[in-house]
């Protein structure tokens, strides 16, 4: 059974992911995680800031596991980026746009006003920018250019998100992948390369 501690930081995740930090009480957070109020302040002393600062982390390594589960098994770069953002879409579909990416809205809120929650935020994005960086170097590209495609990936599809939930359609998720896909080639092209996976790493 899941303990009440992994329980708060689930429902914290999901809070902020449909309404932000500013916008999600700690009232709401226990309600959700079906949790005694007290319990929050036994797990987390600091209050909210550090829940937030251990949502932002937890769920923040959840989606790096994304490169091992959509790209890390496909066969060749391109298909693992095509597969990654029609993932993507289909997430948007599915939840009738609702789902976003927590860590980019928490992000956007804080990242001039609360440094501890900037902090956090900004060591997801690197570890996302490292994991992806080694994932793709797994494709045959120098690690240079392995991180500047993961940089295009993550900068497009947080982009994205933002403008599908608000406009309510695809067409930008199916555009950004689109050009992530042409950066990969364009970086495939000047090594030469075909970008299959190397046998070792599969």
């Amino acid at each position: 059974m899941t303990g009440t501690k992994d329980r708060i930081l689930a429902a914290g995740a999901e809070l902020f992911r449909h309404g932000g930090y500013a916008g999600t009480g700690m009232k709401q957070i226990v309600e959700k995680a079906g949790a005694p109020f007290g319990s929050v302040y036994h797990f987390f002393p600091g209050g909210k800031e550090q829940l937030g600062e251990e949502v932002v982390r937890t769920s923040g390594m959840e989606y790096a596991r994304l490169f091992e589960v959509f790209i890390t098994p496909a066969p060749d770069l391109i298909t693992g980026l095509e597969t990654f953002f029609g993932a993507a879409v289909t997430t948007l579909l599915e939840t009738d746009y609702v789902e976003g990416c927590p860590i980019a809205t928490v992000a956007l809120e804080v990242a001039t006003t609360n440094e501890p929650l900037r902090k956090a935020t900004a060591d997801v994005f690197e570890a996302w920018t490292k994991a992806g960086t080694k994932g793709f170097s797994a494709f045959g590209l120098p690690e240079e250019h392995a991180r500047t495609l993961t940089l295009a990936l993550v900068t497009s599809l947080e982009g994205a998100f933002v403008l599908c939930r608000s406009m309510r359609t695809t067409e930008p998720m199916a555009v950004a992948g689109a050009a992530v896909v042409d950066v990969a080639r364009r970086l495939l092209t000047e090594l030469g390369d075909d970008g299959k996976r190397r046998p070792a790493d599969g």
